[in-house]
């Protein structure tokens, strides 16, 4: 330290500076500092068992991005692994086509673990949970059989040889560094894509789907991107597999083996690329050293898998996650700065009106919406009230594209707003929120903030997973418009904080931050004021009158009465799905009608 300045010398400042970017990569340097150290020991058993393990970690790095990112349930995966394996050996032994160099092979296997991963992958965009899983399970059932009856090309039960690679990777310890080396480079590839919109667009997917429509996020185009790397990475793997046992048999490919790399994911914590590593690690080695349990095998993964839910469901990333262990400061207030809204929103073109136009929409016969009609103004503020089932909320959810009316027209302008396709509404800068706030716990506020802007994003998966400049670039542009929203709302100091850590009123405003991501023309609030004190109300209040002043207009349901007649400059009162009056706040506070029906005396 200068004690002249009080300032830290330049060349400790730029050791900080350095040592920031580097502090998360340590555990992963570490392990491979291990492994890479390995020959020393002269143990080429355990040579064999690292290369396994990093061969194991090449297929888990691509299933943690559907099982732990996007909560799809593939637990049949072991399917692509035998894939990969018979693809490269069946092309590097000539078999079908000329024989073909090792990695020519490898390069092949991966391009048909590709195509598979995508017919895998496909039932995900209409089965959930269990359903999906039975299907990976069925798929991998088919590939043992096909192995078995295919006796010209596989081998049937006998099997068929692996292939050997080149010099030096045909020796214990060369192999072992090559499968370091690709094992780092799917670990980096993986932690791009996880570190991007289209890793926070996969959490968003799996915690919070409707928040994910309403962003703009399309789930069948992300998912088959990621079932797409994610059958690549695991045929590449089974080529190595191949080649680390030298000769393979559909007995090689079994359940426990598929078992092995799901638990590996579940055991690591979702949301995480170095919980899973650890995990990978734990079960490759496991097994070695309980090897008079060998046929305890599918009872020990059953046993550890339980004790992990009960005793740590976060999994390994929860205990390892330093957010977890941060202390938040007490007695937070939340304080809206205007200053922020200036430099998010600025002067922009004032957009048409929002307008419904007799729309009507019934559930089992009941009419929950019968003729609406609707105007919402750029630039102002229309509160939306009424009883409990009055229709208010599936209002929003028609114009947010979740409800297809019966009858009816919605436009913005001249221009027809389509029923449906909520994924369309974020790029007509139509944002909301929800009654209850969708959150992703595991991610941090500013990463929660930041989904909302994943419909601007221009680059493309392969920028993201190769971190191109223009990547990075735009990453930089996301993260700051998200403090600015955190900024404009009050929640800059927990930017960093996870989102489940937030106490329920600041789970209320971070939804507003990530609707203004958006930088909204209009902006639908589902009852922003529950639960909220008094003064955060007032400051919410104070909040989206600021918002509407950029221009944007804002339909706000609420029952707080107050907060209505306070900052609304027209109001629609609903009553049974009709509109029982509609004028100024003036005007409703003292019309018979809804104060019978609704204000009371």
């Amino acid at each position: 330290m200068d004690a002249t300045t009080g300032t830290a010398p330049p060349r400790a400042a730029a050791a900080a500076r350095l040592a920031g970017p580097l502090r998360p990569l340590w555990p992963f340097l570490l392990l491979l500092a291990i492994g890479l150290a390995m020959p020393l020991t002269g143990n080429e058993y355990w040579g064999l068992i690292t290369t396994r393990m990093a061969i194991y970690w090449v297929l888990v790095a691509g299933l943690n991005l559907i099982v732990g990112y996007a909560g799809q349930l593939a637990i049949g995966y072991v399917a692509l692994l035998a894939i990969g394996a018979y693809t490269t050996s069946v092309l590097a032994a000539g078999n079908v086509l000329p024989p073909l160099p090792a990695f020519a092979a490898l390069g092949v296997a991966g391009l048909a673990g590709a195509v598979f991963g995508v017919v895998v992958g496909l039932p995900a965009l209409r089965l959930r949970t269990f359903y999906f899983a039975m299907t990976t399970l069925g798929f991998a059932t088919i590939v043992t059989q096909i192995t078995l009856a295919w006796q010209d090309v596989t081998g049937g039960g006998i099997g068929i040889a692996g292939p050997m690679l080149p010099a030096p990777f045909d020796t214990t310890w060369g192999f072992l560094y090559f499968c370091l080396g690709f094992a780092a480079i799917c670990t980096w590839l993986t932690a791009n894509i996880a570190r991007s919109r289209f890793g926070r667009a996969l959490v968003a997917v799996r915690d919070a789907e409707v928040a994910a429509e309403a962003s703009g996020i399309h789930k069948p185009k992300l998912l088959v991107l990621v079932f797409i790397l994610a059958g690549a990475l695991a045929a590449m793997a089974g080529g190595l597999f191949a080649t680390l046992q030298t000769y393979i048999t559909p007995d090689a490919f079994t359940f426990d083996l598929s078992l092995l790399f799901f638990i590996a994911v579940l055991i690591g914590g979702r949301g995480s690329i170095l919980g899973p590593l650890l995990g990978t690690a734990i079960l490759t080695v496991l097994p070695e050293i309980a090897a008079p349990l060998a046929a305890w095998s599918t009872f020990l993964y059953a046993a550890l898998l339980l004790v992990i839910v009960l005793a740590m469901p976060g999994g390994i990333a929860a205990l390892i996650d330093p957010r977890n262990r941060r202390n938040l400061p007490e007695n937070r207030v939340i304080g809206p700065q205007p200053a922020a809204l200036d430099a998010l929103l600025g002067r922009r073109e004032v957009p048409a009106p929002l307008t419904l136009r007799g729309i009507v929409l019934a559930f089992g016969g009941v009419r929950a919406i019968d003729g609406v009609d609707l105007e919402v103004t750029p630039g102002q503020v229309h509160g939306l009230i009424g009883p409990n089932g009055s229709g208010k909320t599936t209002t929003l959810n028609v114009i947010s594209g979740y409800y297809r009316p019966e009858a009816g027209s919605m436009a913005i302008g001249p221009a027809p707003l389509p029923a449906g396709k909520p994924q369309g509404r974020a790029g007509l800068r139509i944002a909301r929120t929800f009654q209850t706030p969708r959150l992703i716990g595991e991610a941090s506020v500013l990463e929660n903030v930041m989904i909302g802007g994943t419909t601007d994003g221009r680059t493309g998966f392969a920028e993201a997973l190769l971190a191109l400049p223009r990547q990075r670039q735009e990453e930089r542009e996301f993260e700051a418009r998200a403090r600015l929203a955190l900024e404009a709302v009050g929640l800059a100091g927990l930017a960093e904080a996870r989102a489940d850590r937030l106490q329920h009123s600041e789970l209320r405003f971070m939804e507003i931050a990530r609707a203004l991501m958006l930088r909204p023309a209009f902006l639908l609030l589902d009852e922003p004021a529950a639960g909220l004190s008094t003064e955060e109300i007032r400051r919410l209040g104070a909040l989206i009158r600021g918002i509407s002043r950029h221009g944007t207009g804002v339909l706000l349901v609420e029952h707080h009465a107050d907060l209505i007649f306070d900052i609304c400059d027209q109001v629609t009162v609903l009553n049974l799905g009709k509109v029982l009056a509609a004028g100024t706040p003036a005007e409703i506070r003292v019309h018979k009608e809804v104060v019978s029906a609704y204000l009371g005396a």
